[in-house]
């Protein structure tokens, strides 16, 4: 196997992984980024109203796969089960027209997505997110800011999955884990709907999150973390903002520390800024314009609820699992 091909279709984004494997002997195999490439498609558009895919969300999904295809065989990766895995998370597992968009992508991979579990979808993400963490830290090297237990907290359009693991006696452990319907688009369409959004529509989103975080401590023990990582498009982009970058810059991101402070003070300017405002940050995506200050809402209420004083942004997440378990499957 000289390369796989990994893809994440989530209820905002669409995202591919190209990764060359190469094998240094004696069972150590490195995966090195060939390609990675993101699209925001909204897929869950309505969703969470209809129960079901609009087809103008389906098409742009899609034409974004087709692409992702043809990046595929360009980089010499056969299309098939052995090679590439597509995942599909927390909108697809809603939707009732869900065999359309099965069997679209079937014509266009070669393979059917795997509408996975949010309990699926945290372990990847926490496989993705720790893999080089859990070295470091094997190995003694591991900054006090990035120690284990490692709670990795990925916040989607649709969901959020809690992860809670890390090393335990030198073997990788996940300890708890749960996912909740909470996430950027999901609060956007069903509170945050005026421009900027009204103090009673942030009121009634907070209640929510925070509804939603009482039941995730039932499962996941957030306090008892020693390092908080967070992953996927709101955290990157909230960690872009904090850094005050002129633009998207995912090497200068990747595990960039943001204060609890800066979190509630970047959180606070989101709520109250309009999308023109947004779409002059240099670092956001004309795609999370409308979704960021839901986004960044759910994770300023994740971060105070862990008690942390800062977090983690991690370029590494769901697709690097996803690209692990072709190379290493159970």
């Amino acid at each position: 196997m000289s390369g796989v091909a990994a893809i994440d279709c989530g209820t905002n984004s669409i995202r591919l992984l190209i990764a060359d494997v190469v094998f240094l002997g004696d069972d150590e195999v490195q995966v090195v980024d060939a390609d990675r490439r993101m699209e925001i498609v909204r897929l869950g558009q309505g969703v969470d109203e209809t129960g079901a895919f609009a087809p103008e969300a389906l098409e742009r999904t899609f034409e974004a796969l087709r692409g992702y295809a043809e990046a595929i065989e360009a980089h010499g990766i056969e299309l098939g089960p052995d090679t590439v895995r597509m995942v599909a998370t927390s909108a697809t597992r809603d939707a009732g027209n869900r065999q359309v968009f099965v069997d679209g992508v079937r014509e266009i991979l070669g393979v059917e997505p795997e509408v996975v579990t949010g309990l699926d979808e945290a372990e990847l993400s926490f496989v993705g997110a720790t893999a080089e963490l859990e070295a470091l830290a094997a190995e003694g090297e591991a900054s006090e800011d990035l120690a284990p237990p490692f709670l990795v907290v990925d916040i989607g359009g649709g969901s959020t999955e809690f992860v809670l693991g890390g090393l335990d006696d030198d073997e990788d452990l996940v300890r708890a884990a749960l996912s909740v319907n909470v996430g950027c688009v999901r609060m956007s369409e069903r509170h945050l709907r005026d421009d900027p959004p009204t103090k009673e529509q942030v009121e009634a989103a907070t209640a929510d999150i925070d509804a939603a975080l009482d039941e995730v401590e039932k499962v996941v023990p957030l306090r008892e973390a020693g390092s908080v990582v967070c992953v996927a498009g709101t955290a990157t982009t909230v960690a872009g903002i904090a850094l005050d970058l002129p633009e998207y810059d995912s090497e200068r991101i990747h595990h960039t520390r943001v204060s609890a402070e800066d979190l509630e003070r970047i959180t606070g300017e989101l709520l109250v800024s309009r999308h023109a405002e947004r779409s002059e940050i240099g670092v956001m995506h004309p795609g999370r314009v409308d979704v960021i200050a839901a986004g960044a809402l759910v994770l300023s209420r994740v971060l105070a609820r862990t008690g942390a004083d800062h977090f983690t942004a991690s370029e590494h997440d769901i697709l690097d699992g996803v690209a692990w378990s072709l190379i290493a499957p159970e």
